[in-house]
């Protein structure tokens, strides 16, 4: 097995490693190095978890030289505040004996902060496609002397939306450049991108798509509706102890602040809660308290489900089964990092099961599915989404309002009564009329 004295790293990066107490390149970190060394232009596919970020920073720091200029030499695109946060800090730690001027930019914050440090001079710019266009679109920063560009979780960005803004950002760089992208999975939207902004990639991919980890174990609970899952949750809470770090996955953010709601009396300052309406004060302040333990349980849109670092989790609940199976993978990802066991329990209602079916599909792997505890009560009560729509078969339809084909016509006699506001008035009315009429030839 390799060591990171074998990566012919410098001796900063190598005292910096020893003080993160790590010795042994993952296997992506190992397989990838090489290749963005030599300077070619790369494609990552790694499953989350892997050591992802390590492994286009290594080859990026170990390539770092000092310099004086102002404009950033590397640029790193990531879809979400949360990643640049991350990515920063990683940065930093691997820097800890080099002299690199690195900033995290992101929406949702004062700007011209950003734009003063920004100003001052860096080296390597980690942002979201928003933010580092507003930057570009106000003139104080060049990309210019761009010499790396690095695209991370790249699916989850198109997924978002941003894929204008990632064009739009690519078409800004000097051509000469040694474009690396990473992620989890590759979406067949990002293959066009690939083709016509990369130069002859390598692609490196670490297992076969939609490949579990085996260390995950993966479990379901067949479940008919919200508040049944509410107490099939607090069965789980109450009576496993082993659900010390806890991830719960749902659809959106109404169902976040509902479940935060139902889960707050029983589990008083065990539960977290993150998603996009939140401030992001209280998202970073949301994440330190699930990382450092104050929190048992992190409720969470699929906003972090990719590239967060989220140490030591147990066991990522899907309370709603995902949209797809790639985001599966990354919720699923959370769990069993560096080298642990965990486990990924999904919550199946009746239309999620073709979803559970593509998933398994997928994996090449069956999910088995549990017997509800003894003390989980199923209830009759739907929520408004739950509820069927019925439809009455004795409405008869609407007659279809024909739109008028002439460019004028009379009303009916009863529509005629208006009212005009006195004779002086009526006779205005009158004349304009008689004018129009005369101009359209009636």
């Amino acid at each position: 097995m390799a060591e990171f004295n074998d990566l012919n790293l410098s001796k900063p990066l190598l005292k910096a490693l020893m003080d993160l107490n790590l010795q042994t390149p993952t296997p992506i970190q190992e397989k990838a190095f090489p290749v963005i060394m030599s300077g070619r232009d790369a494609v990552v596919i790694a499953q989350t978890g892997t050591g992802k970020t390590f492994s286009y920073l290594l080859p990026i720091l170990r390539q770092h030289t000092y310099s004086e200029q102002r404009h950033p030499r590397v640029l790193i695109v990531v879809p979400t505040r949360e990643l640049v946060v991350q990515v920063t800090n990683e940065i930093e730690k691997l820097a800890k004996y080099m002299t690199v001027r690195v900033i995290g930019v992101y929406g949702a914050t004062n700007i011209n902060t950003q734009k003063q440090k920004v100003y001052d001079g860096i080296d390597i710019l980690v942002g979201t496609p928003g933010r580092i266009i507003d930057l570009t679109l106000s003139r104080t920063l060049q990309l210019n002397a761009i010499k790396k560009l690095v695209v991370d979780e790249v699916d989850e960005m198109i997924n978002l939306g941003f894929r204008p803004q990632l064009l739009q950002i690519m078409e800004k760089l000097p051509e000469k450049r040694q474009n690396l992208l990473f992620s989890a999975t590759l979406a067949e939207e990002v293959e066009p991108i690939i083709e016509k902004y990369f130069s002859t990639p390598e692609y490196v991919e670490l297992i076969s798509r939609g490949t579990p980890l085996e260390k995950i174990i993966q479990l379901g609970y067949s479940i008919p509706n919200f508040y049944s899952k509410i107490n099939l949750l607090r069965s789980l809470l109450s009576n496993d102890k082993d659900l010390s770090k806890v991830l719960l996955f749902v659809k959106n953010k109404k169902i976040a602040d509902d479940l935060e709601a139902q889960l707050e009396g029983e589990f008083e300052g065990q539960i977290g809660i993150i998603h996009s309406n939140k401030s992001q004060p209280h998202r970073f302040n949301a994440i330190k308290q699930f990382q450092d333990g104050t929190h048992r349980a992190l409720i969470a849109t699929d906003v972090i489900a990719r590239g967060l670092d989220l140490r030591d989790v147990t066991h990522v609940i899907n309370f709603d089964a995902p949209k797809d199976t790639s985001s599966y993978i990354h919720r699923m990802g959370r769990t069993g990092r560096a080298d642990k066991t965990g486990v990924s329990i999904l919550f199946i209602t009746e239309k999620d099961k073709e979803v559970k079916k593509a998933i398994e599909v997928l994996m090449h792997k069956k999910i088995e599915i549990l017997e509800l505890p003894d003390d989980v009560e199923i209830s009759d009560e739907l929520t408004k989404d739950e509820i069927p729509v019925k439809r009455d078969k004795n409405l008869k339809k609407t007659k279809k309002v024909e739109a008028p084909t002439g460019a004028f016509h009379e009303k009916k006699g009863k529509n005629k009564k208006v009212q005009l506001g006195g004779k002086r008035s009526q006779e205005k009315i009158r004349r304009i009329r008689e004018k129009i009429r005369s101009k359209r030839g009636f």
